[in-house]
């Protein structure tokens, strides 16, 4: 059994191990609640940039779904006139200097994967770097934006924000509840309350803690694409057929079940989240076609077969949640008052 798997079990399962790992668990969040009050005590400084800031972001580790609500912000705040900046991490990317811009052609090997998916997807201006506040200042040199919008930015206290906005996975929840090494969050649970709006991924999960407004969303999938050219065609065609499905995600069986809904026989192939892909990845002993996700279809576009179909993910609301969500988006931009940590 892997590691990931091992954990997801303390995690997400009923292993006891969680209690040999709760007083580090304990002590981890100690840490993060002090680092974010030097934050709002004044002992660290937050900046206070020209364009206001609106962070999408999660409380756990590994995949959720903020991606996706990124570009579906970002997309309706464009649809509404602003002009939208992008920030993050660039994790896995092995730049030797940082930050960077990141453009549909960059190589995701130097700038990370994520990043050039946001780029593609929303023909944005896009900036990554660890300091996410040198990084928005550098996006801000360079391009005239109304909005920024910082993903995976919950933590990075020193970068001011009108707007929080926590993606949580609606299958697994918070877990277990507790913090790292002994759970999966990166912070006590009540830090969900202190958010400006709280997004369900999918399942069943409910917050119902505090006064922060819910909604819900869906992740669904598009037409599918073939990596290696232009060729489209509905994910349906794929039905009662044997596939390879290869994710390097945070939560790759989100990605199989998904598959599986709609009607494919799935052959599973997880890899760590943000790894490497080559040739051997991608090849089988059969014919059957691979699909893999949208992330990861850009790590491949060089080694891939013609056999390699990449499957988009569209975010979807329940009924009159899109529309809520975006008037407490306005109403932040409008009265643009900074919070803190």
């Amino acid at each position: 059994m892997t590691l990931s798997r091992r954990m997801d079990r303390i995690w997400y399962g009923d292993s006891p191990c969680r209690w040999l790992l709760a007083p580090l668990g304990f002590c981890y969040r100690v840490i993060a609640d002090l680092r974010r009050l030097m934050y709002r005590w004044g002992i660290r400084s937050v900046a206070i940039l020209p364009a206001p800031v609106i962070v999408v972001g999660n409380l756990t580790v590994g995949g959720t779904g903020k991606t996706p609500l990124a570009i579906w912000l970002a997309e309706a705040l464009r649809q509404r006139g602003f002009r939208v900046g992008i920030v993050s991490r660039g994790y896995g990317g092995r730049a030797r200097t940082w930050p960077q811009a990141v453009h549909r052609d960059s190589d995701p090997a130097l700038v990370g994967d994520e990043p050039v998916l946001l780029a593609r997807a929303t023909s944005c201006p896009v900036n990554v770097g660890p300091d996410r506040v040198k990084t928005a200042r550098a996006l801000l040199a360079r391009e005239q934006v109304d909005v920024l919008l910082a993903d995976d930015g919950l933590q990075h206290h020193a970068l001011g924000r009108i707007m929080e906005i926590v993606v949580v996975d609606g299958e697994r929840g918070l877990g277990n509840g507790m913090c790292l090494p002994a759970g999966p969050l990166r912070e006590g649970r009540d830090r969900l309350a202190r958010a400006s709006a709280v997004v369900l991924n999918g399942g069943d999960w409910v917050w119902n803690e505090g006064a922060v407004d819910v909604f819900r969303a869906t992740a669904s999938a598009c037409d599918v694409r073939q990596v290696t050219g232009l060729a489209r065609k509905p994910l349906e065609s794929f039905r009662d057929m044997a596939v390879h499905a290869v994710a390097a995600i945070g939560h790759p069986e989100r990605f199989f079940r998904m598959l599986a809904a709609a009607g494919l026989r799935v052959i599973p192939h997880p890899l760590p989240d943000h790894a490497s892909i080559d040739a051997a990845d991608l090849r089988f002993d059969d014919a059957a076609p691979v699909l893999v996700t949208e992330k990861d279809a850009i790590k491949c576009e060089h080694i891939a077969h013609d056999g390699v179909w990449c499957v988009p993910i569209e975010l979807s609301f329940e009924a009159d949640a899109s529309a809520g969500l975006m008037a407490l988006v306005l109403k932040h931009i409008e009265e643009r008052r900074w919070i803190s940590p």
